[in-house]
């Protein structure tokens, strides 16, 4: 790896674009050429779990809004949206809007913490539908999904966004787009100014995740791809962009992040060094934040000591300060105590989170979520008698810089009203790499198979995992399965809507 050193600089330094951060991830988008067969296989894992998370959230209100968009934007020889049959065809930019919606809405996907958040599954969507508009085979697409990972992991290590308050869409548009240049084999000089674009529109605030948490929170990565989508497209037009985008001395550092006395430290591959970034990265066996994923293991199995919850007098879980400031009782987010509260916060509230699976020890994508839930009074009770306290220790434990030594659980204290304490730690989701049960391809098989078999019936299950284990030597033209197909009627809407801009002058 080359750690690449990262700072403002005055316009009158006339920093060459050769050192420019966006130049160097658009030269590694350029110059990656093969890939490792264990980077191969997980790419193949995360592209069925992308569609067995979209497919369950196939007819939620945010996924069916997207999806009406981009059905009215037909296009013969266009790319396919998850459930329909693959003759109905739309613009790339409107299936990577449609798509990605429906990947990221049940918030069960993949991750990756460090300095920052990031799910980078969420570049796949977009990749899948450039690869399908451009005829592109199966290989084109590895190599890509397998860049864009690299770059958003690097960039995730590197920079916090939080800590300025800022989405995480600011990593994950320029790393699609490297994604995509790697795709079409474009050079490097319009895969930078593709970055510089990308980045200079991707700066957002953090208050989609904050509050009172709407259903942008799952348009976000939608809005990503299609944005890196146009960028790439204007860039392949001889278009440039504004640079330095990361260290001019009116740009992203300067006034987004640390400001001109901060210095970043990007490490990112050498020439020939193949991308495994990837399998850093980690899924979801609950529907939830990731930071919630172990504390939901471990409260599951501590659930099994307690014979009465009504006599908790108080639980206290000992964890990270992202964990504490983002899902916990450090954000002083009223809203995460809300029974009324949306789902979006809901999956964002470690304490509704616990309450839930210790009351149920299970979790579950519909199950835990609903009104009803949330309101029942027992879970109320117990939810207020939970909170959260940054821990030193899980701190550096979440920002080791040993893969193997990095911690996103906690320590969960359950103390009674007679003074009895039950405790345990954990550091990993089970599922995690590290974990105790680290899931490889028949996991996420099941994890379709649990989400979306039952909808897409046994033959399409079987034909779409057929082709996602040959993927490497898929020509162009197969490439259009790779968005599972539902029955006719089980995908509503399935056709423009009426109801918006964009339906105007189209036949309904």
């Amino acid at each position: 790896m080359i750690v690449h050193k990262v700072r403002v600089h005055a316009s009158a330094e006339r920093l060459p674009r050769e050192q420019q951060l966006a130049w160097k991830i658009a030269e590694v988008a350029a110059l990656t050429r093969a890939l490792d067969d264990d980077v191969v296989e997980m790419i193949r894992c995360r592209i069925v779990d992308n569609a067995a998370v979209a497919l369950a959230a196939i007819n939620r209100a945010p996924v069916a809004a997207a999806r009406a968009m981009a059905l009215a934007h037909p296009r013969r020889g266009g790319a396919t949206l998850y459930g329909l049959r693959s003759s109905v065809r739309v613009d790339a930019e409107w299936v990577a809007w449609a798509n990605a919606t429906a990947v990221r809405e049940l918030d069960y996907h993949d991750t990756f913490l460090a300095a920052d958040y990031a799910h980078p599954g969420d570049s796949i969507a977009p990749l899948v539908a450039v690869a399908q508009q451009t005829r592109r085979g199966g290989e084109d697409l590895m190599r890509a999904i397998a860049v864009a990972y690299e770059i958003h992991v690097a960039l995730v290590k590197a920079i916090s966004l939080h800590e300025f308050k800022k989405d995480h869409v600011a990593h994950l548009a320029p790393a699609t787009v490297a994604g995509i240049g790697t795709l079409l084999g474009l050079p490097v000089a319009t895969i930078f100014q593709a970055i510089n674009q990308a980045v200079h529109l991707a700066f957002s605030t953090r208050q989609s995740r904050k509050g009172e948490i709407s259903s942008w929170k799952a348009f976000v990565p939608g809005f990503s791809g299609k944005l890196a989508i146009e960028a790439v497209d204007r860039a392949m037009r001889g278009e440039a962009a504004p640079s330095p985008i990361y260290e001019g001395e009116e740009s992203v550092i300067a006034f987004m992040l640390g400001g001109r006395g901060r210095h970043y430290e990007v490490s990112l591959p050498a020439p020939g060094e193949r991308p495994r970034a990837i399998l850093e990265t980690f899924t979801k066996a609950h529907s939830a934040e990731y930071q919630a994923q172990a504390l939901i293991d471990l409260a599951i199995e501590l659930s099994a000591q307690v014979s009465d919850l009504a006599a908790v007098a108080e639980i206290i879980v000992h964890t990270s300060h992202h964990t504490h400031a983002v899902i916990g009782t450090g954000s002083n987010d009223p809203q995460k105590f809300d029974p009324a509260a949306s789902r979006e916060t809901l999956d964002h509230s470690l304490m509704y989170i616990l309450a839930v699976a210790l009351e149920d020890r299970a979790w579950h994508h519909e199950k835990s979520y609903t009104r009803e839930r949330a309101a029942r009074p027992s879970t109320v009770a117990l939810w207020r008698k939970i909170r959260t306290v940054e821990d030193a220790t899980w701190n550096a434990r979440y920002l080791a810089a040993d893969p193997r030594e990095r911690a996103f659980g906690g320590r969960i204290e359950i103390r009674f009203a007679d003074g009895r304490v039950i405790a345990g730690d954990k550091a990993v989701a089970d599922a995690h790499p590290n974990g105790k049960a680290p899931w490889t391809w028949p996991d996420y098989v099941g994890k379709f198979a649990a989400l979306a078999g039952a909808a897409v019936g046994e033959g399409e299950a079987d034909r779409f995992f057929a082709l996602v284990h040959r993927l490497p030597g898929v020509p162009a033209d197969v490439l259009l399965g790779l968005t599972p197909v539902l029955p006719p009627g089980a995908v509503v809407p399935d056709a423009p809507t009426g109801q918006g801009i964009f339906d105007y002058g189209l036949p309904l």
